[in-house]
């Protein structure tokens, strides 16, 4: 059996040093936001051409979910893929999905085709768009700030919480 051996070595940079293109929220981005609070980031987007409010980002969470009462009112409840999944939350409740819908997220012109898990009764929130739609949109978010920044072909866009 032949060995090889690895390393990996990492670039040390300054805190000062902001390569081009990075994402970063400043005191400006917090301007009308009283400070301090504990809110947790809520936005509005575009789910398959509805405006959908009250959407949290959870980047503590590993799924998308969405309101199997939301895609009801869409007429989309065809379109559920039965796969019935368990969810456990951090308090090890389970609650089991009706399965899974893929639809597209338009968020400030940016669409991304989204996997949710759709459950049913009471939520707080119409979703919950978790790390793999922030991975997907390579978005940044500041609870802090109440924002989301993410980059597009024109630029960096950002959206503030409701």
């Amino acid at each position: 059996m032949k060995r090889t051996k690895v390393s990996i070595t990492r670039e040390k940079r300054t805190r000062d040093y902001a390569p081009e293109g990075t994402i970063s929220f400043g005191n400006e981005d917090a301007e009308g936001i009283v400070q301090p609070h504990n809110d947790a980031l809520v936005i509005s987007v575009l789910i398959n051409s509805s405006r959908v409010k009250h959407v949290v980002i959870d980047p503590g969470s590993s799924a998308n979910i969405i309101r199997s009462r939301f895609i009801e009112q869409l007429g989309l409840q065809d379109q559920i893929v039965p796969p019935v999944r368990v969810l456990n939350g951090f308090n090890i409740a389970c609650k089991t999905t009706k399965g899974e819908i893929t639809l597209p997220v338009n968020t400030a012109g940016t669409i991304q085709e989204t996997k949710f898990y759709a459950i049913e009764g009471d939520m707080r929130y119409n979703a919950q768009s978790g790390r793999a739609w922030v991975h997907n949109m390579r978005a940044i978010h500041s609870t802090s700030h109440e924002a989301l920044k993410f980059p597009t072909p024109g630029g960096i866009k950002m959206i503030y919480g409701e």
